[in-house]
């Protein structure tokens, strides 16, 4: 067996990493944390969402949206590469928080700058750069509690910004 990797302004990377599905590497540690009645926010595909959560992405309904969540309260929500794609990600972030029950969690899972190819002006999709140190910030801000936010980066090249409400 070898490993795959694709190259971008003279880096290579895992070819997982331009195939989708960057949840799977989130969910060993998201099935720890999120329990109860829940989101995936942005899972892209029915396959992809994280198991027994409410999906909430317009490529599975259009009549879901990230600025637009069912009005109730849930015990966690799950979202996996998702925020770089909005536009006003903080608007997305204190939107989500009003239906978060409290104590309840949000795991987010983001791109790390470090991997080329997401920034925004080499993949158009991506609208936002995620930097760790803002994200948490951010959830500072909104007075969340157990704030664990990864500095570094995984084997997808992505961190973990996690937190109760």
């Amino acid at each position: 067996m070898t490993i795959e990797t694709i190259q971008h302004e003279g880096n290579e990377y895992p070819r997982w990493q331009s195939e989708g599905f960057a949840a799977q590497f989130a969910w060993p540690f998201a099935q720890r944390l999120c329990r109860g009645r829940g989101l995936d926010i942005g899972c892209n595909r029915t396959e992809w969402a994280f198991p027994g959560a409410v999906m909430i992405d317009p490529n599975i309904d259009a009549k879901t949206d990230a600025y637009a969540l069912p009005n109730e309260l849930f015990d966690y929500i799950f979202s996996s590469h998702c925020l770089e794609h909005l536009p006003d990600w903080v608007g997305a972030l204190d939107h989500w928080h009003t239906r978060l029950r409290v104590g309840g969690v949000i795991f987010l899972y983001l791109p790390h700058y470090e991997q080329t190819y997401w920034r925004p002006w080499n993949n158009r999709k991506h609208v936002s750069i995620m930097q760790a140190e803002h994200v948490k910030a951010y959830l500072e801000s909104r007075n969340y509690k157990k704030i664990i936010v990864t500095q570094g980066y995984d084997l997808n090249h992505s961190f973990y910004a996690i937190a109760e409400k």
